[in-house]
């Protein structure tokens, strides 16, 4: 089996890893869970974090095939959109996206927007096999946190499971979001501990205190040290763990905006009469 070059980047606004995988024998690339930055108090977007990848992209005469979203994230911008339009890489995501797009162009008032996924370019099933080069590559369908979750098992053993599991220091993926399901996120789990322990595991975010960020954590490590779900940890135990600490979570800061923006592969919503994108917030009156 064939390893992949890996080199991962932080964004630190956002707390998310995105990661540039290459094939060393044809140099073809792809960039997983990609972030465009985005200044909330103006609404200023800017590709300058995406733009660094690129650079190495050109750099070491790479070419960029793929852009792989582990699912419709809340927390950040994807520079999905962008990459495609400045490389022609194909954007892949799981099926499911679908039930994602449903759920939200409805509560975004926008009922006329195809929720079918063709935004995208590719939509992956559970088990699916592409190739990045000669690099083979498996999808997971791990769903928990959203329905539409999606793992990438590429080469030798390197998965990115999104944000289905964290450092053991910070747990799992919280799941209250529409369509999410601790039950579900449970399943899931243990069928990515179950993979060979010396797997490594990519995660999508990291929130450290008093410690550096990291990007990877291999089974073994999660199965003897993750706090929500290292071995024995029963699914009625998980359950009351995961659901008691959902309870008390804020809504992320970047939700509204990310969702309205991923759901659409990266694009922004169309422009308006007077030529200006606009991204909704919708208002409830608290009680």
């Amino acid at each position: 089996m064939m390893s992949a070059d890996i080199r991962p980047y932080f964004h630190q606004d956002t707390s998310t890893w995105c990661y540039l995988v290459s094939d060393p024998q044809t140099q073809q690339a792809a960039i997983i869970d990609p972030v465009m930055d985005f200044d909330q108090k103006s609404g200023q977007i800017s590709s300058k974090f995406i733009d660094k990848i690129l650079a190495d992209i050109h750099r070491d005469g790479l070419l960029l095939k793929w852009v792989l979203e582990t699912h419709a994230h809340a927390d950040h911008l994807s520079a999905g959109a962008y990459l495609r339009q400045k490389t022609g890489a194909r954007i892949g995501i799981g099926e499911h996206i679908q039930t994602v797009q449903k759920t939200f162009f409805d509560a975004f008032n926008e009922a006329d927007q195809p929720a079918d996924g063709s935004q995208f370019d590719f939509l992956f099933s559970d088990n699916s096999e592409f190739f990045i080069g000669e690099l083979p590559a498996m999808v997971m369908h791990t769903p928990g946190h959203t329905p539409a979750c999606v793992s990438y098992l590429i080469g030798d053993g390197d998965l990115f499971i999104g944000d289905t599991l964290f450092m053991p220091d910070v747990g799992t993926a919280r799941c209250d979001f529409p369509g999410g399901d601790a039950k579900t996120l449970y399943r899931s789990l243990k069928e990515i501990l179950a993979l060979p322990k010396d797997t490594r595991l990519w995660l999508c975010h990291d929130y450290p205190e008093g410690r550096e960020a990291c990007p990877m954590v291999t089974v073994a490590e999660q199965r003897a040290r993750n706090f929500h779900i290292h071995d024995g940890v029963t699914e009625a135990a998980f359950l009351d763990i995961r659901t008691s600490r959902d309870a008390k979570l804020a809504v992320p800061q970047l939700l509204y905006p990310s969702l309205q923006v991923n759901i659409r592969a990266g694009d922004l919503p169309d422009p308006e009469s007077n030529g200006q994108c606009y991204l909704k917030l919708p208002i409830k009156m608290s009680k």
